[in-house]
């Protein structure tokens, strides 16, 4: 048996087979498809799902690993996962972990804590109880999106996952202490790219300033605006959390990723909130993390209007060596995915032209970027390099011994918090209030020591 036959076999084998036996496949899919179509959304046929050299010949090593130390191997998938839903999923993560054994319990498993979620979600609807119900509903969204993490190609299963994650997440919309509402972004290919758009809690009219929330590689829109309590929203921005061009639906939409793309997409998103009334067209910035951190910085490059850009999670050598070529496998897969490639050599080719060099010097707004100091999957000497190219007031925080994921180390303990720094400083500068341009290092006691950038 061919390694490639038995990813597919152990991705899939548990959920088709859960799929025939309740004969929903086609039906939620083609439901999916009308629904995506009216909204002006346009998918496109079943993408054969990519193959790499090292995934052929490290998948022995990846499922010991995941064995040896459980499902976050490559990162706190999780922590950030579970955060966003609050203390109510813990046990639903701890079981998770618990069942997590290999790369390909991921999706099944998953998916089993969904179906209960949205169980649970459904039959207090039917009570009357409105609150149990939105916050089982919103978790339930959460797992079905992290369900579809591990399948890199556009087949009935990712789609199916994704029409009940969006059906878990608009019943949440509607139940939600806030305003939610679905949003599509029209871009200039005449394709529309997906986002959820979020009102405060307190918002009682006029306009008000806006962040566009950009997730990470393994990361997606609905994860953008916690449950309760949320960074943005309690500090009266309002949110448009998007799955900009290769990320998550948007390729099963037919957006993949490419530069011009993401060239294209900050002005898209900014022209869409220019015309809504509750915004302050001249108070909207970025936040991204992780491969959001590249993204968000060249939607920002090509779009005056975003006037602050906060990253985080640093995803900036050009060409991505280190995260394609020495990090785990699926980081490769998945973004061959996400632009659209299934040859492992044409993707090593189209790979040397994502950089931010060339582009970044545009850049003239106020930029802050919080990093590990040991980040593994992008060396910091790029992210100097891009800070030294930037052309506005910046901030560069550096977290002592954090790796690419910023926090769980006493320096994000003990100093600033990632999250909430992020969020305060974005509020500043959205409102006109400039720092100067400095090199934050948090030490492990939680000092910082300030150098001027």
């Amino acid at each position: 048996m061919s390694e490639s036959i038995d990813r597919r076999q152990f991705l899939q084998s548990a959920t088709l087979a859960a799929t025939a036996a309740t004969a929903v496949t086609g039906a939620v899919a083609g439901t999916a498809l009308a629904a995506e179509a009216k909204a002006g959304a346009k998918p496109v046929s079943q993408h054969p799902g990519p193959m790499t050299r090292r995934w052929t010949e490290q998948r022995w090593l990846l499922d010991n690993t995941i064995r040896s130390v459980g499902m976050d191997w490559d990162q706190p998938r999780s922590v950030y996962l579970s955060a966003p839903c609050g203390p109510q999923a813990a046990a639903d993560f701890a079981a998770l972990r618990a069942r997590i054994q290999k790369y390909a319990d991921a999706a099944p498993a998953f998916e089993a804590a969904a179906k209960r979620r949205e169980g649970v979600a459904k039959a207090a609807l039917e009570a009357g109880d409105t609150v149990t119900a939105r916050e089982n509903y919103f978790i339930a969204a959460i797992h079905w999106g992290a369900a579809q993490w591990p399948i890199d190609e556009a087949n009935a299963q990712n789609q199916l996952y994704n029409t009940r994650k969006r059906e878990c997440y608009g019943a949440y919309a509607k139940l939600a202490e806030h305003r939610v509402e679905e949003a599509w972004i029209p871009m200039p290919s005449g394709l529309r790219l997906p986002a959820w758009f979020h009102l405060p809690p307190r918002y009682a009219g006029g306009r008000i300033p806006v962040v566009i929330s950009v997730p990470g590689m393994d990361s997606f829109k609905e994860m953008g605006v916690s449950l309760y309590g949320d960074r943005w929203l309690e500090r009266g921005l309002a949110v448009l959390a998007i799955d900009g061009p290769g990320q998550y639906e948007a390729p099963l939409l037919g957006v993949f990723f490419s530069m011009p793309a993401w060239q294209a997409a900050g002005k898209a998103c900014c022209d869409w909130l220019a015309a809504r009334s509750e915004i302050d067209a001249q108070r909207i910035g970025i936040s991204g993390a992780s491969f959001g951190s590249f993204f968000s910085t060249i939607a920002a490059a090509y779009e005056p209007r975003l006037r602050a850009v906060a990253v985080s999670a640093v995803c900036h050598e050009p060409g991505f060596h280190t995260i394609f070529e020495e990090a785990s496998p699926t980081f490769k897969m998945r973004f061959m995915f996400m632009s659209g490639f299934t040859d492992e050599a044409r993707f090593d080719e189209f790979r040397k032209t994502m950089t931010w060099e060339g582009h970044a010097e545009r850049v003239r707004v106020p930029y802050l970027c919080m990093a590990g100091e040991h980040d593994e999957l992008s060396p910091l000497e790029h992210t100097e390099r891009l800070l030294k190219a930037l052309k506005g007031p910046k901030r560069w925080v550096v977290y002592q011994d954090s790796r690419h994921s910023v926090g769980g180390v006493p320096s994000a303990n003990l100093g600033p918090n990632p999250a909430v720094h992020v969020a305060d400083w974005m509020v500043a500068s959205l409102a006109g209030k400039i720092g100067p341009s400095e090199k934050w290092f948090v030490t492990a006691t939680g000092q910082i020591v300030r150098t001027p950038l």
